[in-house]
Formats: C-alpha cells, structure tokens, sequence
C-alpha cells in the first residue's frame, strides 16, 4: 500500500479539483527509471490541472516528487493531451515569466527533498 501513496494521493487531489471526477484515470508504471503516472482528465477539465503559466502541474509534480523521496523513488507524472486539443500560441516576443522562475522553486524542492532526507 505504501508504494501506491504516490497515485492515491494524486486521485484524491485531481478528483478534488476537477468538475469530471469519473472520469479521471490514472495509470502508475514502475521501471528501471522510476514511477511514472500518466494522468488523464475530461478535455474541459484540462486548464484546472495545468493552470495559470503551468502552475498547478508544477505543484502537483513538486509535492509527487516528495513523496516519492519518502518512499526511496522517483517519481514522474505524465499528463495526456486530449486527442486534437492545440496549445494556444504565445504572442510574438513573449517569453512568459514561468522560465524565469523555475531556477528559485527547484531550489525550494531541492531544499525540501533534503530536509525529508533528515528525517
């Protein structure tokens, strides 16, 4: 039971956020590479699971990580794409501020993967 806190906590956390919960699927591997978790949700539900700049998956993949560094794994979730959805274009010029920002959150990770190392 243990080694699935991984996809139970995702379940609980996705079916909490979106307004399909039924039909959520979620698929865990395991392999030479770690777990992987492929998430799919409702087409309509798509924008809460990734969220403003990617932020909610970003949180969703950080807090993954960390619980897989409890249980001594590595843990990496996939997110299906419904069939012919098209990701909509940035403008010209436009960089996004997600980019800029990552460098500070995966150190706030690093550091948090290491305080659970300690205990």
């Amino acid at each position: 039971m243990q080694e699935e806190a991984d996809k139970i906590f995702l379940e609980y956390v996705v079916k909490a956020l979106v307004d399909n919960p039924n039909d959520v699927k979620i698929e865990r591997t395991v392999d030479e590479m770690g777990v992987l978790i492929t998430l799919t949700v409702n087409p309509a539900d798509m924008g809460k699971i990734i969220g403003r700049m990617g932020n909610t998956a970003k949180a969703i993949r950080t807090l993954l990580r960390i619980i897989g560094m409890k249980n001594n794994a590595r843990v990496n979730l996939k997110i299906n794409e419904p069939a012919g959805s098209m990701r909509p274009e940035r403008p010209m010029g436009s960089t996004g501020s997600g980019m800029g920002a990552a460098p500070s959150v995966l150190k706030t990770v690093d550091e948090a993967m290491e305080e659970l190392k300690g205990i």
